[in-house]
């Protein structure tokens, strides 16, 4: 009896340790491969080739030509652990994973700006392994080569916003006929929402939606910027009526 107890210890230890084994080195050929894919990307596209590309849009907008507001409600929105970690945010993506592995999916991706930005510069928006960890050397090379402002300014300047808008600057003339610098904090935090999710937030397509979306916003910037509830209830007190802002009764 101990001898068999004793042969089923050694099987279940030796099963364990393959599956540790093989789980390794799948991990590490996933790594191999999104390396891969990085180094390729950046041969193609070098980090100051793409940079030049984004800067040279005729709609191309400085961080200095955005309103304090956009800023902020941005960085709440996306990632307020910005200017503190390296391009990849740990704590972020541990607890995406999490999420992620509860869900069965990759629906909570947990990416930084910066990786965000990787993406839009070198990759697709197609959710998989590989990519992400492509997209994560891609982060690193860009903090290596750029300052946290030049990261946050190319972002803006990359991402889409729906009705057709590739960055802040069209977005700000599609929605609001205006430029990004003469903004109200209304229409920066409406703004700064849309991105999550581009065609539920569309303002021309879904303003209750958008409407939502910035009440979220708001929240994060209540618990990450400072700001005080007073401040954006004023703000959630304008609705979006025609294609203008108009103030609630």
């Amino acid at each position: 009896m101990k001898k068999k107890k004793k042969h089923c210890v050694h099987f279940l230890s030796g099963l364990l340790l393959i599956i540790v084994a093989v789980s390794f080195c799948a991990g590490g050929a996933l790594v191999l491969r999104g390396y891969s894919l990085y180094t390729g990307a950046l041969e193609a596209l070098p980090v100051s080739k793409a940079v030049k590309q984004v800067r040279e849009q005729e709609s191309f907008t400085p961080l200095s030509g955005l309103p304090e507001t956009y800023a902020q409600a941005v960085l709440a929105a996306e990632d307020h652990r910005f200017y503190e970690h390296g391009g990849v945010d740990f704590l972020a993506l541990c607890r995406a994973a999490l999420n992620d592995i509860q869900t069965m999916s990759l629906a909570e991706g947990g990416s930084t700006i910066t990786q965000q930005l990787a993406k839009n510069l070198y990759f697709t928006q197609e959710k998989e392994f590989t990519r992400k960890i492509a997209e994560a050397f891609m982060a690193w090379k860009l903090e290596t080569e750029l300052s946290k402002d030049e990261i946050l300014e190319l972002y803006v300047n990359c991402i889409y916003f729906g009705s057709g808008c590739y960055n802040v600057g069209d977005a700000c003339r599609t929605y609001f006929n205006k430029s990004p610098e003469e903004m109200t904090d209304c229409e920066a935090t409406l703004l700064a929402g849309i991105p999550n999710a581009p065609s539920a937030y569309d303002l021309n397509e879904n303003p209750d939606l958008a409407k939502q979306r910035q009440r979220q916003v708001l929240g994060l910037m209540i618990k990450y910027c400072g700001m005080d509830q007073e401040w954006a209830d004023n703000i959630l007190d304008y609705e979006w009526k025609g294609g203008v802002l108009c103030a609630g009764s």
